[in-house]
């Protein structure tokens, strides 16, 4: 009996070693590791469990003979159950019948229905000394053999599997370390050529770029917090063009600029006759997106209805068009932006608090210009070079008016800089700007007032300000109809509608359009 025992341990064992080929595929080698103990000894199931490094749950990884929702359910925590208590303690457990032991939860549900004794047995996976994991498993030898025998050599494949776990997280370590390298290349390569880079001299500005080039290669889903016209979207490029989805869609949604009403059907399609006017079925941005990344912008502005979708989204990559009952997935890599603060929608109950921890997996604040003047000049070089291409002039600034920028505090950020040099390339009749043509353009400055942090006089305006009125006039001159006031501003009338809204102009809208009735 004991030749014959040996005989099959050694069988077992250098079939085990045969599966090291296959690694790299880490849970295909578990799963083949647990078929090769039920092909040759008496086990009927087994799993093997490991740590959740991001919920710190031990999870059901590879196993055999549970069924896909059996395995599913096979979550446990610390201490929890048998395998909770052989992950704590990092010892052996041996339950001679599962019926008859509280510890054994049975959280599966894989033997309910059978009433003949069952005898169950696990050891902790150890690598370094330390858990990582639990194998589990029914009798390995029959009720003949005792279960010192079962626990001995369940040790031995135990340390097996460690060796393929840590085979596979050295890999894993060496490609992340690769593509680090890669996406630190690819970004040099990417600013000498000019294409989407962060301008970045400052070192909080330095800071997001270490972070941007260590999250691009990645699967994460990315947050980007800052005020408004900070570089949110220029950034979301950044991390899709430095990641492995480079080659597909980056497809941008802009959550505040479409009606509620239309916005589930914008992002997750619908079918034909869904709703009044939907003459065809049309794919959603989700779809659009498939294998690239989706930029959700203004997530803050979110829908409370659509929240739960876009979680469903998040945790499952599945959803439903508009109108269908069929199941579609997705393979999307989400990047949300915002500048509210969640956490404080959270508390007021206006945004989900589970949608708020899945979005901010890894977020990345990005400073307003103000906190970052070091850029100011790298910035207005930047611009003036892509205007220079667009328009084909160049202009420059004398000392005193660059003086006059760098001590701007820019409110409008990064995005009111680029709208001020397009402007000035327009409207300069001198390839050479100077203060006082730049004073009437801006909103305020302690340059222009000599001082430290002084306000122009208030007849002056801000870019904003600048932009608001030319709205308002164009719908004055159009008898406040919205698509002729676009028209006459070469913009569309989604795009009107939008700047309506920006502007708080809606009442003012309904109000005027009454009169004219």
């Amino acid at each position: 009996m004991n030749d014959i025992l040996a005989s099959l341990k050694l069988k077992v064992l250098a079939d085990i070693s045969n599966v090291i080929n296959k690694a790299l595929d880490l849970e295909q080698s578990m799963n083949e590791v647990l078929a090769i103990l039920s092909d040759n000894l008496s086990m009927k199931r087994a799993t093997i469990t490991l740590m959740d490094r991001t919920s710190g749950a031990l999870v059901i990884t590879a196993s055999h003979g549970l069924t896909q929702e059996e395995r599913r359910r096979g979550v446990y925590r610390l201490g929890e159950g048998v395998t909770g208590k052989i992950f704590e303690t990092a010892r052996p457990y041996i339950v001679p019948d599962v019926h008859n032991d509280p510890l054994f939860l049975d959280k599966t549900g894989a033997r309910k229905v059978e009433r003949d004794r069952i005898s169950f047995l696990g050891v902790p996976i150890l690598l370094h000394g330390s858990p990582i994991g639990v194998l589990n498993v029914d009798r390995l030898f029959g009720d003949e053999v005792s279960f010192d025998e079962d626990v001995e050599f369940l040790n031995v494949v135990a340390t097996l599997i460690a060796q393929f776990i840590s085979l596979n997280e050295q890999v894993e370590e060496k490609v992340d370390e690769l593509k680090r390298e890669n996406v630190s290349l690819r970004y040099r390569v990417s600013k000498e050529i000019k294409g989407p880079y962060i301008v970045a001299r400052s070192p909080v500005m330095l800071d997001v770029e270490r972070q941007v080039e260590r999250v691009a290669p990645t699967r994460a889903t990315v947050l980007l917090l800052g005020e408004s016209g900070v570089g949110k979207t220029l950034i979301a490029r950044v991390i899709h063009d430095l990641s492995d989805r480079v080659n597909f869609p980056f497809v941008k949604v802009n959550c505040a600029s479409i009606p509620e009403t239309l916005l589930e059907s914008e992002l997750f399609g619908y079918e034909r006759g869904a709703f009044t006017g939907a003459t065809n079925s049309k794919a959603g941005r989700f779809e659009e997106a498939n294998k690239g990344t989706i930029f959700l912008d203004e997530i803050g502005e979110l829908p409370m209805g659509l929240q739960a979708k876009l979680l469903r989204v998040l945790q499952d990559r599945e959803f439903e068009r508009l109108g269908s009952n069929l199941t579609r997935r997705v393979d999307v890599r989400i990047i949300a932006a915002t500048n509210r603060d969640l956490e404080e929608s959270v508390e007021n109950g206006t945004f989900r608090q589970d949608l708020f921890y899945r979005l901010s997996v890894f977020p990345v604040r990005i400073p307003a210009l103000r906190e970052r003047k070091e850029d100011v000049v790298g910035l207005l070089n930047h611009f003036l070079g892509k205007v220079a291409n667009e328009y084909g002039r160049q202009i420059a600034f004398d000392i005193d008016a660059l003086e006059m920028l760098r001590r701007y505090d820019w409110p409008g950020n990064v995005r009111e800089m680029e709208n001020l040099i397009e402007r000035l390339v327009i409207m300069a009749e001198s390839s050479r700007i100077e203060a006082g043509f730049l004073l009437p353009l801006l909103a305020s400055t302690g340059a222009a007032a000599g001082g430290g942090g002084g306000v122009l006089d208030s007849s002056q305006h801000s870019l904003k300000d600048m932009e608001r009125n030319e709205v308002v006039n164009a719908l004055k001159r159009a008898g406040w109809v919205q698509y002729k006031a676009a028209e006459d501003l070469g913009l569309t009338p989604r795009q009107m509608g939008y700047r309506v809204k920006k502007f708080g102009l809606e009442n003012m809208v309904a109000s005027e359009r009454a009169r004219y009735r």
